[in-house]
């Protein structure tokens, strides 16, 4: 008898929480999960790119509810909260997945901007842990899902706020993951992609007065979606999507400096080559205008070349923090020894 009760449990469909869900990745993820038979709450700042949203994930089948949120206030998000268990009796899944940038040097960027970056990335995320968190204790189980990206790891020159967000909530991440480690059915992760193709960057601020373009190899939101769906079933703290991930974290754990003028330089190029563009607040203070899930920046066939020019550039970060690792371990030990 306990074996059916388990089967029929097991059965019901997952109810996940998406924030960020209207564009993008968000967007991708809620069409993913409704192929898979969840039950979604959708949340964004913006109602009609949601009620469209919801049109076509339950035309797959899926039962959803939209709810218009900024993840900068806390009551909105505890609100979230109950709005969902009302209506599907719990939550199995929730993924913080909001996250907005400002292009432009530091100190030339507004300080309103700045701050706008950290309440919606960080704060946000951290908002979102705080509401449902009480429910996964209460339930002893739940996946919290917190979007993050390689951002997190390599320093983002000219993009300052964005990088101290990322940077925020890993140690976030890594410090909430220890306080739930005695509730072994509640499991926090990480998802950490490369670059990706979505109108992010086309919605973000930018104060450069340059038209920006992310650099290759992009990854398909599809691809990213298709991995949070994966973890919802198989949690795992740490989840990098994008062939250059790893190579990233590996050279600024041995080169951090190293790593951070590189692409200060390669982000000066970009700029320079860049045409002019008007300065724009882009989607910080107000929602997205448009709710497509692809930005449109990916290279045709014939041009795929650049991304391979991108891995190398990547890998040639990793093989010169690996030369600098050595000199600095061998002036080391050479002064201990006394020869220097």
């Amino acid at each position: 008898m306990l074996f059916n009760k388990t089967s029929r449990a097991s059965a019901q469909p997952k109810t996940v929480v998406l924030t960020g869900a209207s564009s993008g990745i968000g967007r991708a993820t809620a069409l993913a999960f409704a192929r898979d038979g969840a039950n979604l709450v959708l949340a964004a700042r913006g109602r009609p790119g949601l009620d469209s949203l919801a049109t076509e994930c339950e035309a797959l089948g899926a039962q959803v509810l939209v709810k218009p949120v900024d993840v900068s206030d806390a009551l909105a998000l505890r609100t979230l909260v109950h709005a969902a268990i009302t209506r599907f009796d719990g939550i199995d899944v929730w993924i913080n997945n909001v996250g907005v940038g400002a292009v432009g040097a530091f100190d030339t960027t507004p300080m309103d901007s700045h701050r706008r970056v950290i309440e919606s990335n960080l704060i946000g995320h951290m908002n979102g842990a705080h509401a449902v968190l009480p429910h996964f204790r209460v339930r002893r189980r739940g996946t919290l899902i917190n979007m993050i990206s390689v951002g997190g790891w390599a320093p983002s020159p000219y993009a300052a706020s964005y990088a101290a967000s990322k940077f925020g909530l890993r140690g976030f991440s890594e410090s909430l993951r220890a306080e739930v480690a005695n509730v072994p059915g509640v499991h926090v992760c990480d998802i950490y992609p490369t670059f990706v193709d979505t109108p992010g960057l086309m919605h973000g601020a930018n104060y450069s007065g340059k038209n920006l373009r992310p650099p290759p190899p992009l990854l398909d939101p599809r691809e990213v979606a298709d991995a949070i769906v994966a973890l919802s079933k198989s949690p795992r703290p740490v989840t990098s999507v994008g062939s250059v991930a790893w190579p990233a974290r590996i050279a600024h754990a041995l080169a951090p400096q190293l790593t951070g003028r590189m692409a200060a330089k390669l982000a000066g190029v970009a700029f320079n080559r860049a045409k002019p563009a008007v300065v724009t607040d882009g989607n910080l203070f107000t929602p997205s205008q448009g709710n497509a899930i692809d930005g449109g920046y990916r290279m045709p066939a014939n041009k795929r070349g650049q991304t391979a020019v991108a891995a190398l550039a990547v890998a040639g970060m990793v093989g010169l923090g690996l030369l600098m690792a050595r000199q600095k371990r061998r002036l080391t030990v050479s002064r201990r020894l006394g020869l220097r």
